[in-house]
């Protein structure tokens, strides 16, 4: 079985170019250096190294072997700092964000997994763009956002995102409508809504407006917005009502009043992809971090 000072002594030979070098590099005795580098080529069954007048180098076999052995290296050592930092996060309150809906579905169950594992959830709901300005401020460790594909939310370089789930976009219609009987739309069929009234994002930049005037503006049409609501739930009230046509995330459509309809759209461009945010810390996310991205992909799972 490999010792991973096996590998470093390996490496500390090809990074100093001699087996002395390599000894004062790692603070060891030449011996012990020596020790592990012919247990490494028992192991292979071939010489990792080769030694000349000028100090050692590796053989191709060895240069194999750095390349495979540096990154179980990295591996290890990142396992270790994982395993460090988790002992210490159940006493660590995570600040975290989300937009409504997913936190109406998905949250008590993400809740719930970190509960398990002794994280503590600081919980803040708001809408895209101020949770965008939150994290980039670090003012929360984690947010669950959400754009379409296309449309980049200003992040800055140092926040790593990570894409959890696609949500498909849902035309909500008016039972009584004329196109109510269609069993889905595809882009002509939705762009001949253009004398429907719609009801939009009362947030001023909803990505999933941009994505229904970005369709209309590239067909030369135009359509009137007569209702402006964040609650989707109010949003199929008012479609119910007759007031309009909308656009539901089928996360958000799981309960619909009577008197409305849900049509899928045959057009990728209309889902928002949800995505989990972080500042990165020492090149990605922490361990806290992973695992509250374990636990919504699991919440997400859970929902079928």
């Amino acid at each position: 079985m490999l010792d991973p000072r096996q590998l470093q002594a390996l490496a500390a030979v090809a990074a100093e170019g001699s087996v002395a070098r390599a000894a004062k590099r790692l603070g060891w005795s030449q011996p012990t250096v020596d020790y592990h580098l012919k247990a490494l080529d028992h192991l292979v069954g071939a010489p990792l190294t080769v030694r000349g007048a000028r100090g050692s180098s590796l053989t191709a076999t060895g240069s194999l072997m750095l390349e495979r052995g540096d990154e179980i290296l990295a591996l290890s050592e990142r396992a270790l700092a994982d395993a460090r930092e988790f002992a210490q996060v159940g006493r660590t309150k995570l600040r975290f964000g989300s937009f409504p809906t997913a936190a109406a579905r998905l949250l008590p169950g993400i809740a719930a997994r970190l509960g398990d594992v002794g994280i503590e959830l600081d919980v803040m709901l708001e809408e895209i763009a101020p949770l965008v300005a939150r994290v980039n401020q670090h003012t929360l460790d984690a947010a669950l956002v959400y754009t379409a594909s296309g449309y980049a939310l200003p992040f800055r370089a140092d926040v790593h995102t990570t894409t959890l789930l696609t949500d498909p976009l849902l035309l909500a219609l008016p039972a009584g409508h004329p196109h109510a009987g269609r069993p889905s739309f595809d882009t002509d069929a939705l762009l001949a809504l253009e004398g429907d009234s719609w009801v939009f994002s009362a947030t001023p930049g909803d990505t999933l407006d941009e994505v229904v005037l970005d369709a209309f503006a590239r067909a030369g049409r135009r359509f009137e917005v007569a209702i402006r609501t964040d609650d989707y739930s109010v949003a199929l009230g008012m479609v119910a009502a007759g007031m309009g046509v909308a656009l539901i995330p089928q996360l958000a459509g799981n309960t619909v009043p009577e008197g409305a309809v849900l049509r899928p759209i045959d057009d990728a461009r209309f889902a928002r992809e949800i995505m989990l945010a972080a500042p990165a810390a020492g090149g990605g996310p922490a361990p806290a971090v992973r695992q509250l991205a374990e636990a919504v992909r699991r919440a997400v799972a859970a929902l079928g």
